[in-house]
C-alpha cells in the first residue's frame, strides 16, 4: 500500500519490480510476440509510407487522388476499426500487424512528402543542368535531403505500431503484453498489469532507440562531410 491507496488499485514500484525480477520468464514470453509484431508492422508501415510519398511527389494525378483519401482515413477513429480487422483477417498475427500498419503509415507519408518537397530548388535546377536522370536526382539529392523528415515520421510510426499491436491483443490474442494486461486486469491483479506496462515501455524504448540509431547511421552514410 502506498499511503492510503490499496495495492489492488496501485501497487508500489518495489512490488512491481519484484514481480518483474521473479517472473521475468513469463513477461519475456509475452514481450517477444508483441515486440516482433510491432517491428514487422513498423517496417511495413515505413515501406508503404515512403512508397506512397514517392508516388505523391512525382505524380500530380496520384497526389490529387490519394492525398484526400489518406487524410479521410486518418480522421476515422482507429480503435473503431480494430474489430473489423479481426473479422477480415482472423485472430492471428496478421490482423494485428495489418492494424499496426494501418495506423502507423500515415505519419511516414506526411513527413516523407514534406521532406521531398523541401529540397532546395536551386540544387534541383543544377542537377537538371548537368543532365542528371530522375533516379540520380532522387538517390543523390531528394532522398538524402529528406532523411530528417523521414526519420521524424518513423519515430512517430514506431510508437503507433506498438499501440496498434496492443489494441489488437486487447481484442483477441492468446499471448503478448496486451493480452497479459487484459488478463491480469480482469482478475484485478494490478501488480501484473503494471509489470507488463513497464516491460512494454522498455520494449518501446528499445525499438525507438533502434530507429534513432538507424537515423545516425543513415546520416553518416549519406553525409557529404568526409569527417
Amino acid at each position: 500500500m502506498i499511503g492510503n491507496i490499496p495495492s489492488v488499485i496501485l501497487p508500489s514500484p518495489i512490488s512491481t519490480l519484484r514481480y518483474i525480477v521473479e517472473h521475468w520468464d513469463i513477461l519475456l514470453t509475452h514481450a517477444v510476440p508483441t515486440t516482433l509484431e510491432s517491428a514487422i508492422g513498423f517496417v511495413l508501415a515505413t515501406l508503404l509510407g515512403v512508397l506512397l510519398a514517392i508516388v505523391i511527389t512525382y505524380s500530380t494525378l496520384a497526389r490529387e487522388a490519394l492525398y484526400p483519401n489518406l487524410v479521410f482515413f486518418q480522421l476515422i477513429p482507429k480503435i473503431a476499426l480494430a474489430p473489423l480487422f479481426i473479422i477480415w483477417l482472423g485472430i492471428g498475427m496478421q490482423s494485428r500487424v495489418a492494424f499496426a500498419v494501418f495506423i502507423a503509415f500515415f505519419p511516414v507519408v506526411i513527413a516523407t512528402s514534406a521532406g521531398f518537397a523541401s529540397v532546395d530548388r536551386g540544387m534541383l535546377r543544377l542537377c537538371r543542368s548537368l543532365t542528371a536522370s530522375e533516379w540520380q536526382v532522387f538517390t543523390h539529392v531528394r532522398f538524402p535531403a529528406a532523411l530528417p523528415h523521414i526519420f521524424s515520421g518513423m519515430k512517430v510510426a514506431i510508437t503507433l505500431a506498438i499501440i496498434g499491436v496492443i489494441i489488437g491483443e486487447f481484442i483477441t490474442a492468446q499471448a503478448g503484453l496486451g493480452y497479459l494486461i487484459i488478463f491480469a486486469t480482469a482478475r484485478a491483479d494490478t501488480e501484473v498489469s503494471m509489470a507488463a506496462i513497464v516491460v512494454l515501455c522498455v520494449c518501446g524504448l528499445l525499438l525507438y532507440g533502434l530507429v534513432a540509431l538507424g537515423e545516425i547511421a543513415a546520416n553518416r552514410m549519406f553525409s557529404a562531410d568526409p569527417a
